[in-house]
């Protein structure tokens, strides 16, 4: 692979740069201070196949990725503009071959993603210095493999990679209490709430008999008993950090899967607002572009490029168009005072159409919109009819006599719905473990919560025998398919799957 010797930078460029930092300083935005590298094509490919980062732990994946990054642009399927690090200080890079024109469109965008890395609600528990980390990262994998081999210790990475998602996004801005039950506290006693029924005194051997409500005390003190050794003591959706507890793991292992979950908190916040972040810096750099930084000379070639960024077939998902096109929208409708209760209970079409309070609040709005929202959220509140009928982002699916694109609803409610199910946990469903000691034999149980989309049963088994090589134990995870509870199982040799039924044990907890 190339070397990261980086080109100089040009002096116009220099210039230019500085003047759009100036810029959009003076319209609001506030950055980390940005450091901005040139590279070839074949250094930014590399750098993309890292994820950003210059030095990474050795894995195969990182060749795959560069090798199809290498293809993409030798073929002109596709090239790489510019990538930026949410680190502070932010690191950008900027590929040297790019039109002048580009490098300023680039630099204008990356000062939006930088504000957004600040100031976004969901980036502010993530780690500033993780350029410095994924250094420490590589060095300390590259120990373990003088130590114990190329091949066990990319195995082992090839198993937590796998494995990656299975963390709470939330838990950085959550205290859920202690992992583990008592935590050497013992609980304080309560009193055994047992059924009994109000009769005057010369019924109640009758109406209460005194065998069925000792027997019911007796059943509630078992419960409460079998509830204080569960594990976990409620159901955990973070399930690298309870395999990190709880598995029997050597120390390199739990070392390489801690340094794994640490990558996936970091990169999560990016998921869970990939529309808003390459919204709102393509809004900056549109906004700067074409009012501030365009030369006559270069109108055609910049409307080119941005048309191409922003480009969304009939039935795609570019979280770039849907981005700038609603914070274009938000700021519209608070200018002109288009949100309210007035506003939202007029039935005068004609009217809504021209409604416009003078308000000018529009660009207050949107900088509080960066600052709170995630992408379900901003989805959710934002994206109203008028904004679908106005983009025309309506549903689309093949023909099955002709194969051709036809629009299948133009109903907003089921629009907006489909989206937030795509992005609500990035796409992934919501896994928690539910039982450490699934019928007391150490078994791992673990369970999908339904929010409407099915697992898809081959990456289920996959990852379960995954899940198994590091809990080394059978392990068993409970999903919803069509509308039947299935129990898929792994022991280490063949995969099973079963319809759950009563007479199966029952783990510590439910999920729905």
């Amino acid at each position: 692979m190339p070397s990261h010797t980086t080109a100089p930078f040009p002096a116009d460029l220099l210039a230019a740069k500085k003047q759009i930092r100036e810029q959009a300083q003076s319209y609001g935005l506030d950055f980390f201070p940005v450091i901005f590298e040139m590279c070839d094509w074949e250094q930014m490919n590399q750098l993309a196949a890292y994820g950003g980062f210059p030095t990474r732990y050795p894995h195969w994946k990182w060749g795959m990725e560069y090798e199809k990054l290498r293809k993409q642009h030798h073929y002109g399927l596709g090239r790489i503009y510019e990538m930026v690090i949410n680190n502070d200080p932010c690191y950008a890079y900027l590929q040297e071959s790019n039109p002048f024109v580009d490098q300023k469109l680039v630099i204008a965008h990356v000062y939006g993603h930088s504000d957004f890395f600040k100031h976004n609600l969901w980036f502010s528990q993530t780690n500033r210095k993780m350029m410095d980390d994924m250094a420490n990262h590589a060095t300390r994998v590259r120990r373990y493999i003088e130590v114990h081999g190329q091949d066990a210790v990319e195995h082992w990475l090839d198993v937590c990679l796998s494995i990656e998602d299975l963390i709470d996004p939330h838990s950085m801005f959550l205290n859920r209490g202690p992992t583990e039950s008592n935590s050497g506290v013992q609980p304080k006693r309560e009193e055994q709430l047992v059924t009994k029924f109000k009769s005057k005194e010369y019924l109640d051997r009758w109406m209460n008999p005194k065998a069925k409500l000792d027997a019911e005390a007796k059943k509630m003190r078992e419960d409460a008993a079998k509830m204080r050794h569960a594990t976990p003591p409620r159901p955990t959706r973070d399930v690298l950090q309870y395999l990190l507890e709880h598995a029997r793991l050597d120390d390199w292992q739990a070392d390489v899967l801690s340094m794994i979950r640490e990558e996936a908190y970091y990169y999560a916040p990016q998921g869970m607002t990939k529309v808003m972040n390459e919204g709102w810096a393509s809004f900056w750099h549109s906004t700067l572009m074409t009012k501030h930084f365009l030369d006559s000379k270069e109108v055609i070639d910049y409307a080119d490029h941005h048309s191409g960024t922003v480009h969304m077939p009939p039935g795609g998902f570019n979280p770039y168009k849907i981005g700038i096109e609603m914070f274009r929208d938000i700021e519209d409708r608070w200018n002109k005072g288009k949100f309210g209760k007035d506003y939202d209970e007029s039935d005068n079409l004609g009217e809504k159409k021209k409604w416009d309070k003078g308000l000018g609040l529009g660009r207050e709005k949107i900088f509080e919109v960066r600052s709170i929202y995630n992408d379900v959220q901003f989805i959710d509140e934002f994206m109203t009819p008028e904004f679908i009928e106005k983009h025309k982002f309506y549903q689309y699916g093949r023909d099955p006599h002709t194969g051709h694109l036809r629009i299948i609803s133009r109903d907003p409610v089921r629009i907006k719905q489909t989206l937030l199910y795509q992005l609500t946990n990035m796409g992934r469903p919501f896994i928690f473990v539910v039982d450490g000691n699934y019928a007391n034999r150490g078994e791992l149980y673990i369970a999908q919560k339904h929010n409407g989309q099915d697992i898809e049963i081959k990456y289920a088994t996959e990852t379960l025998k995954n899940v198994y090589r590091v809990w080394q134990r059978p392990v068993h995870l409970q999903a919803r398919i069509d509308d039947d509870m299935i129990l898929f199982s792994y022991d280490g040799v063949t995969p099973k799957q079963q319809t759950i039924h009563d007479e199966l044990p029952k783990p510590a907890h439910m999920v729905g």
